[in-house]
């Protein structure tokens, strides 16, 4: 009797035991798929992308940036454009904190807009080049240009110096030695045909056109107002030279991991053959 007892005691445990094993079983096989399937889930599930606003000028800026989102929409930034009709509102925007980034300036006119208004602003990338062209309704070539001719420019320092370096390349006028990248017209020596130079803000330069007989126009406003920036000129800036475009970001955003993502997703191939392909020269590509 005390044999079978015990036996039978030897049963039932590896009855409990088994039974308990299987009812284990039997919950994760219930379980398993339900573990594996929120895994699954959790491991397919698109991380949140970060969101920046970035400031442009309407026209070629704008269009690149809108190339440069899709690619940086896969590496989890995604980018708002928000465009300017100015030169002067996108840096005070930035330095406000309304956006993160800005691309529509270069380097003498960043520079000269930290030194006037004290803008804590850095440039993390260069972008393109936009040589600035003379345009004319009135004359096929410069030379044409009667003495006297009004001749209109850019009124910010930067651009306006731009044309006033490149009429001095081109032997139209003379300027004050040590004049660096922004002569003013106060900076004219000689002017032999005495032109006279009217001072327009950027945006509204191809409106003059009407009213001058030469406006410098920069290329994004050229290609607005239906300007070809390399066929219409009737002079043209060397692409060459410090007038490269960048990104500007504030001081203190400048190594957010971000700032990197923006830059790469810019700079690619295929942002560079995009560039290439629209703009056919007008816009060259500066990475």
């Amino acid at each position: 009797m005390n044999f079978h007892f015990i036996d039978f005691g030897l049963q039932s445990s590896e009855y409990g035991s088994n039974h308990s094993r299987r009812a284990m079983e039997t919950k994760m096989s219930f379980r398993l798929p339900l573990i594996l399937s929120t895994a699954l889930a959790l491991w397919s599930a698109p991380v949140t992308a970060e969101t920046i606003k970035i400031g442009v000028t309407p026209g070629p800026h704008a269009q690149i940036l809108e190339a440069v989102k899709p690619i940086a929409a896969k590496n989890g930034l995604d980018i708002q454009l928000l465009e300017f009709s100015d030169y002067v509102v996108p840096n005070a925007a930035l330095d406000a904190g309304e956006i993160q980034a800005n691309s529509f300036q270069n380097q003498p006119y960043l520079d000269n807009q930290k030194a006037d208004r004290g803008y804590k602003i850095e440039s993390v990338a260069l972008t393109v080049n936009f040589p600035i062209g003379v345009y004319s309704k009135k004359h096929k070539a410069f030379a044409d240009i009667p003495e006297g001719g009004k001749v209109s420019i850019p009124n910010d320092p930067t651009n306006g110096g731009r044309v006033l370096l490149l009429l001095r390349d081109k032997g139209v006028i003379k300027l004050k030695d040590g004049t660096g990248f922004k002569p003013t017209v106060l900076d004219i020596t000689e002017n032999p045909r005495k032109l006279k130079f009217i001072e327009v803000d950027a945006a509204q330069a191809p409106r003059a056109l009407d009213d001058v007989d030469a406006a410098a126009i920069n290329t994004n406003y050229a290609t607005q107002a239906g300007l070809d920036p390399v066929k219409d000129p009737i002079l043209r800036e060397d692409p060459k030279g410090p007038y490269v475009n960048l990104i500007a970001v504030r001081a203190a955003d400048k190594d957010k991991p971000w700032v990197k993502i923006l830059v790469d997703s810019y700079h690619t191939p295929e942002v560079k053959e995009f560039v290439l392909a629209k703009f056919k020269g007008a816009v060259l590509p500066s990475w």
